[in-house]
């Protein structure tokens, strides 16, 4: 019987999940594409046949709603469900896929919508009710979480005895041409960035203020960048599953002109998640302003230039000192020219794709909530490769 499979998520991710799942539909078979808004599915689902000449279905659906995602599930009958909505919204798709025994896959971990905060904690808590289902949910499958994560296992199993030391390494080298936009939801990734920076060493977690620690980084590709220290969600499970872990480090670039606008936005408290007054309406400043910036999904057809995102690994390898550094770099421009979306979209939505394609073709699948780095890592490489993510290896840099 064919498979079906449900996408849920309009954004730019989403359009690339819709795409790439289309472009590999003997496995993902008959696709709906759901969201809140009904003509942004509609929109992606005609670009798609007019690309890629394969039909997909399109659904409304509040994801904030346990109850219409059930009834959404029940009508559809999925064998799994792609989830790149909000990440306020985990938790309500995922208690839809066990009432419905569906399995699920994420890009990004849980966050409330009152605290700016990431930790896995409460999906990993419903991993007993995974298991009673008898289903599977796959947590973080999209670039980072996600293939650094992959990355990780990968050196772990191939090139050390022992990692000691890793530094997930996150470059976006494109250029859209505005003063300020984000590349991905403003919301969430103000949200991320602002917030202060985190790193674990020695077995606990170190806080630092936002922006606090810096290094240069020469990216093949790219060249020479400024990237700063962030606190970013797999590095959460990463200390749990990668064995002699004595320190994990994330860090992102960013150019002046971006962390000007952003201190300025933060300063004059448009980056505040709780409601104010305004002209006695209550409004979110983080969420009027993501109404002002430019959408994501608009800045694929004017970004140029290149992503490089990777994992720099140090530790031991049959009693001698090694380093390797695994990563990957991607064009905007040419992953516009594929599937309609610039490269930080790419990024994120090929590697859902490949967490989905393995779990519905059981080369990943066990009933539980997992993170990818807990799974062999060798079949993800290999499509990563084929579906447009070459990756390559330095090693002892």
């Amino acid at each position: 019987m064919s498979k079906k499979t449900l996408i849920i998520g309009a954004g730019g991710v989403g359009n690339v999940v819709a795409f790439k799942c289309a472009m590999n539909s003997e496995v993902f078979g008959d696709i709906t594409l759901a969201s809140r808004t009904l003509q942004k599915c509609e929109k992606i689902a005609r670009n798609v046949k007019d690309k890629v000449g394969v039909e997909i279905k399109t659904a409304q659906v509040d994801a904030d709603n346990v109850n219409e995602l059930v009834e959404l599930f029940k009508n559809i009958k999925p064998d799994i469900v792609i989830n790149v909505a909000l990440p306020y919204q985990d938790l309500t798709i995922m208690d839809a896929c066990v009432e419905c025994g569906v399995d699920y896959l994420d890009t990004a971990n849980y966050e409330h919508p009152d605290t700016a905060k990431f930790e896995y904690k409460e999906q990993w808590a419903r991993d007993k009710a995974f298991r009673d289902a008898n289903i599977m949910g796959l947590l973080g499958s999209g670039f980072d979480p996600g293939v650094t994560n992959v990355f990780c296992a990968y050196a772990q199993k191939h090139y050390f005895d022992e990692i000691h030391y890793i530094d997930i390494l996150d470059c976006n080298d494109g250029d859209h041409g505005y003063p300020f936009a984000t590349n991905f939801n403003p919301e969430i990734n103000l949200r991320e960035v602002s917030a202060n920076g985190r790193y674990w060493e020695n077995g606990k977690w170190v806080e630092t203020k936002p922006m606090e620690i810096k290094q240069v980084w020469d990216y093949p590709e790219v060249g020479k960048r400024d990237s700063y220290l962030l606190y970013h969600e797999e590095m959460e499970s990463l200390v749990k599953h990668i064995k002699g872990l004595k320190r994990i480090r994330f860090f992102m670039t960013f150019g002046e002109s971006y962390l000007t606008h952003m201190k300025c936005l933060e300063n004059v408290g448009m980056l505040g998640i709780e409601e104010v007054e305004h002209n006695g309406c209550k409004i979110v400043p983080i969420q009027f302003l993501k109404t002002l910036l430019p959408d994501p999904a608009t800045l694929g057809e004017r970004t140029k230039g290149k992503t490089n995102i990777g994992i720099y690994a140090k530790g031991i390898k049959d009693g001698k000192e090694k380093s390797v550094y695994i990563y990957q770099v991607s064009d905007h421009e040419k992953c516009y020219s594929e599937v309609m979306s610039q490269a930080v979209s790419y990024t994120t939505g090929v590697p859902a794709m490949i967490g989905a394609k393995l779990m519905l073709e059981k080369i990943w699948h066990k009933a539980g909530v997992w993170n990818m780095e807990q799974f062999d890592p060798d079949p993800f490489m290999e499509e990563l490769n084929k579906q447009g993510l070459p990756w390559q290896v330095i090693e002892d840099l």
